[in-house]
């Protein structure tokens, strides 16, 4: 069987540790443009760094988009134009809404966000299992073709990560909670506790709990500017939201409210656990079957119907008849999901 081939574009920490993936896991030849090529090649990631961007896509199946965020958009503009039409083309941004938007009538495109990430930058600091276990989220479109999904879907598990789709919005709004926020009030944290003290003050020692509360704080602040403006119709929303909570526990505080402060603290204890038990992998699979017609982006409506409701697709297989009016898709999800996700794809 031939190696499949794989352009990465931008080989930085995740477009390198993408590299090495699908090198030592796919068995892929993978080829990779960008201004860390050179150095992905002499590390061992890249297998060739053409000088062109169009020679880097030559005969690719799958082309991987990693450039910064600030110049992400225009390159998957560049990437879609010169890719063969029949390769999948993603990308890693960590915002989705406007990328979607504007790849949407491409039936190659599919957007993605892997969930890694590591301390330094570079791919220097790039590594194969990266994405070990990782939630790899993908936004098909309405037109994504369903061999192209299912293609990306099968490397990514093959990667070691674990592909699950989402709508672009929905992506957004949970990255603005649970990422981006976050990102704005450690800043806060970091600003108000340093000039707690006065002028030539020593700084008191940090305990654990403020450490771990900022340990973003600051964070590589040319792209987290980037990420933030990118997604800041969602952020706006959740600044909103998390000004109002803290105005909800300052009224408490001035009126001496106990029961308010424990029910907040006990409901913040709950809704923590209850976060931290979701998505957790493991257990037996069931497979399930599903009769499809075919047309552009029937596999992304299933994906997605699953995906709304929280269940997540760990394998897929898709097989047309001979000829190609239809197919039927085999979809492998966890034993516990399995009756749900029946009855949402209305199976006997």
């Amino acid at each position: 069987m031939t190696a499949p081939r794989v352009a990465v574009i931008g080989t930085g920490l995740i477009g390198g540790s993408v590299a090495l993936a699908a090198r030592h896991r796919l068995g892929a030849e993978v080829r990779g443009f960008g201004p860390e090529a050179a150095a992905a090649v002499r590390g061992g990631a890249l297998h060739a760094a053409p000088a062109t961007l169009a020679q880097t896509l030559d005969g690719a199946q799958i082309a991987f988009v990693a450039t910064p965020l600030g110049v992400l958009g225009e390159t998957i503009a560049q990437v879609l134009a010169l890719a063969p039409h029949d390769c999948v083309i993603t990308d890693v941004g960590s915002t989705k809404t406007a990328i979607a938007a504007a790849a949407a009538h491409d039936p190659r495109f599919v957007g993605g966000h892997p969930l890694a990430g590591a301390e330094g930058s570079g791919v220097a600091h790039a590594r194969e299992n990266l994405f070990d276990g990782a939630v790899w989220y993908l936004t098909p479109g309405p037109t994504t073709t369903g061999t192209l999904y299912e293609r990306l879907h099968r490397a990514l598990s093959a990667m070691g990560a674990r592909p699950t789709a989402i709508d672009a919005d929905v992506h957004d709004r949970l990255m603005a909670a649970v990422s981006h926020l976050p990102h704005v009030i450690a800043n806060v944290l970091v600003a108000q506790a340093f000039r707690a003290v006065d002028d030539g003050e020593t700084v008191p020692a940090t305990g654990p709990g403020f450490r771990d509360a900022t340990r973003i704080a600051g964070a590589n602040p040319p792209l987290w500017a980037d990420i933030l403006l990118a997604n800041r119709d969602a952020l706006l929303v959740a600044v909103d939201e998390a000004v109002g909570r803290l105005g909800e526990a300052r009224a408490a505080l001035a009126a001496g409210d106990r029961p308010t402060l424990l029910r907040l603290q006990t409901e913040a204890q709950e809704e923590r656990r209850a976060l931290l038990e979701t998505g957790l992998a493991g257990g037996p699979e069931r497979e399930l079957r599903v009769p499809v017609p075919n047309r552009p982006g029937v596999i992304a409506e299933l994906a997605l119907k699953l995906g709304r409701a929280g269940i997540n697709i760990s394998d897929m297989a898709l097989s047309p008849s001979p000829d190609q009016s239809q197919g039927e898709v085999a979809l492998w999800v966890a034993e516990a999901d399995a009756q749900r996700a029946a009855q949402i794809l209305e199976l006997p």
